[in-house]
């Protein structure tokens, strides 16, 4: 479309799937350029997840082309992929807030969409929620399409193979596309298998098909055996014979693979599909990082990518500090050098957990499971039951997920398995599903398990060593981003278990901090002595077994005292700290404020103004330790200023 000699822009003439359908099909190689470009300048500004997204342009443009969105549903597992969907579905003009304190989300959202049908930031949950739906649709009486994208990996998730295994036993009419993004597409089998998928979805084929089924079942003992021979023939023509019959015998019609960067091999495909019942799997071969030279070449990195220069696809502003990761990375290194019972294990985070530099000094050490961080703690507990020394390196958020196994695979056998915890508290941009808010919470009242959290990256390698060297289970919780510029003790040694240590000595109020929180706690500290008021800070190293003679010891010198943690309060660290004042019958003389994160799912934007928000800082500390004293009535004290956040 061309006016006065320059062609106005396709997709500033989109705000529904209804505008996208006025478009020509002949215009929409145009507007998938234009959608990438869109795309690229908001995450290069922004940072996101890029090279998924590229891939699956045409794609998404082919599904709100065909089906009637939203009363057809479209579900996004993991729905990291769905900014090409955002930008179809009303939320264009607000695509720049893209993961954004108060913008739009980077993940699948229904509060943010009628589009949106499910929101997902773990992988794998896609197939089982689209069985749900589907059986709600049949419920109901209703009859439209329900359609799941999966991606990204997906299919390495157990739960994905148990909605598999439910969807085609229900035989409900489901449509599954599996955006096969990590394969190279081969021009030749590509095209090949592309015809024989768009003649094998005719109505003509299907229907002579599965006549054929009948006639052969009907043939007494030649007939499964004849059977059986069609079936393998016509796998090996489509080229897949291993995937194709999984698929199959899970009770899916497969078809595919084809290319989903190919208009003419994604519209009638589709169009065929829209005709059938039944489960159906279609196999769409894409390419990570389509159309942007440095995501094709490094799709890894531009998986999740943080700002970046758009013409030379080179970060914008790093990091003064080394992050908490890299000094896992580089202490897990060095501890393996000198023992070699030490196993590193991921769950399809080698980059994010820094392991995939421990996997090039030591691949024969290293396992990369896939999405399966069940699976993960499970062989980590094998692994420890013949001697070994697991460590198993999951994001907080991604732990939640093995929870199960973590109590019934690991705790009750005592088993000597370390858990590297990365990005415990506030994550920033991923938001809600991402934040690792609740794992000192859901893990402090496991028998036999130990968990810690540094102070800083000095204290977190000593905790590295402690855990390993353990006899039994031990947690190591830490945060995502720099750490504090400390430097390095040259030994790395081993901590007492349940010991903390006090920073700052004073007997106005005590500040009783872990992790994160320990920083703030000493900075508050100071500020508060330059105005008279005197406080010790408790480093406590361990939400369990907390340091109890410490804690009492100090808590009995004041009647002020405040606990940090950047954690959710509802049965995390300051809460242990409660329960251990309150068996050692101290709460009596006490006032106890606890900082942290409220009961309440977090949502996204920066991570310093995050803490801000929610006071795990040293300005609330010095706030609330105003308050604290204040509200006591302490005479020295008395007209402090008294208004805080509780």
């Amino acid at each position: 479309m061309w006016t006065g000699g320059e062609r106005m822009s396709l997709l500033k003439q989109i705000n529904s799937p209804e505008d996208l359908k006025k478009l020509s099909r002949e215009e929409l190689p145009t507007l998938a350029q234009e959608v990438r470009e869109e795309i690229l300048r908001v995450v290069s500004n922004n940072g996101g997840h890029l090279s998924s997204n590229l891939g699956v342009v045409e794609l998404t443009l082919v599904l709100h082309y065909l089906f009637d969105t939203p009363q057809d549903k479209i579900i996004w597992d993991t729905s990291n992929q769905t900014y090409t969907h955002k930008l179809l579905t009303g939320r264009r003009e607000k695509f720049s807030t893209l993961r954004q304190y108060g913008g739009i989300s980077g993940f699948a959202k229904r509060e943010e969409s009628v589009y949106d049908t499910f929101n997902a930031g773990h992988s794998g949950t896609g197939i089982s929620a689209g069985v749900g739906i589907t059986a709600a649709r049949d419920q109901s009486g209703k009859n439209h399409k329900v359609i799941v994208v999966v991606g990204d990996g997906a299919l390495t998730a157990g739960m994905a193979y148990e909605g598999l295994n439910q969807a085609g036993a229900l035989k409900q009419d489901l449509i599954v596309i599996l955006n096969d993004n990590e394969m190279s597409i081969s021009k030749n089998v590509g095209a090949i298998s592309s015809y024989l998928s768009r003649i094998m979805t005719g109505q003509f084929y299907t229907r002579v098909k599965e006549e054929t089924k009948t006639i052969l079942k009907s043939i007494p003992k030649l007939g499964a055996p004849i059977l059986e021979l069609v079936k393998r023939a016509e796998e090996s023509a489509k080229g897949l014979i291993v995937p194709g019959l999984l698929f199959e015998e899970l009770g899916f019609l497969y078809v595919g693979p084809i290319d989903g960067h190919r208009f003419d091999h994604l519209f009638p495909t589709l169009e065929n599909i829209k005709k059938l019942k039944g489960p159906i799997l279609i196999h769409v071969l894409t390419k990570k990082g389509k159309g942007y030279e440095p995501a094709e070449k490094d799709p890894i990195f531009f998986h999740i990518a943080p700002p970046f220069n758009l013409e030379t696809g080179e970060v914008r502003k790093k990091s003064a500090h080394s992050t908490y990761t890299h000094i896992f990375a580089d202490t897990l290194i060095k501890l393996a050098k000198e023992d070699p019972r030490i196993i590193a294990i991921t769950a399809a985070m080698a980059e994010g957990t820094g392991l995939a530099k421990f996997a090039n000094v030591f691949p024969e050490r290293f396992y990369d499971v896939g999405i399966a961080e069940q699976h993960a703690v499970t062989f980590a507990a094998g692994l420890a039951c013949e001697g070994y020394r697991p460590v198993a390196a999951i994001y907080s958020t991604f732990l939640q997920r093995a929870f199960d196994q973590i109590v019934h695979d690991v705790a009750v056998q005592n088993l000597p398995v370390t858990f590297a915890i990365d990005r415990g508290g506030l994550v920033a941009e991923d938001g809600t599903t991402h934040h690792g808010a609740l794992d000192l919470s859901y893990l402090r009242h496991l028998p036999n398990l130990v968990v810690m959290a540094p102070k800083d990256e000095n204290e977190l390698q000593h905790m590295i060593k402690t855990a390993i060297n353990r006899e039994g289970p031990t947690a190591v919780r830490y945060s995502r981003g720099s750490a504090q510029g400390v430097p390095l003790d040259p030994e790395i040694r081993i901590l007492e278990i349940g010991k903390g240590e006090a920073l700052a000595e004073g007997e106005d109020l005590a500040i009783i901090a872990i992790g994160y929180g320990v920083a703030p706690a000493v900075l508050a500290a100071e500020r508060l002595a330059k105005e008279g008021i005197f406080a010790t800070v408790v480093n406590a190293r361990f939400v369990k077994p907390l340091d109890r003679d410490l804690i009492t010891s100090v808590v009995r010198k004041t009647k002020s005292v405040l606990t940090v943690e950047e954690n959710t309060l509802m049965g995390g660290f300051g809460s242990a700290v409660l329960e251990c004042l309150a068996d050692e019958g101290l709460l009596a003389d006490l006032t106890v404020r606890r900082i942290g994160l409220p009961d309440e799912f977090i949502g996204q934007g920066p991570q310093e103004m995050l803490r801000q928000k929610y006071g795990i800082t040293a300005e609330n500390i010095v706030e609330q330790a105003k308050a604290l004293l204040k509200g006591n009535g302490n005479k020295k004290h008395k007209g402090l200023a008294a208004a805080t956040r509780q």
